[in-house]
């Protein structure tokens, strides 16, 4: 997933990739600034936005450490006794 899972301040879930974020600002709702100048105000806090966004990087290393292995059906083709 390319995104992280946010919740406007009227309670509804929206997504937003992390890579676009340019700010984050507390005052005193979080606020995302986007590097098109786009905002977005969250009722999650700027910790929690932070920690998703960490979680996200934490994700996609661990996806690019693991290669071209760690095709889900690269895998299942395997243990269903393919060819080695």
């Amino acid at each position: 997933m390319l995104v992280i899972v946010l919740t406007r301040l009227n309670r509804t879930p929206f997504a937003v990739n992390p890579d676009l974020i340019e700010r984050i600002q507390a005052t005193p709702d979080t606020t995302l600034v986007m590097v098109d100048g786009a905002t977005f105000v969250v009722a999650d806090t700027m910790d929690a936005v932070i920690d998703a966004v960490v979680a996200f990087r934490a994700r996609v290393l661990s996806t690019a450490l693991r290669g071209p292995s760690a095709d889900p059906a690269a895998g299942a083709s395997d243990s269903a006794g393919g060819e080695r």
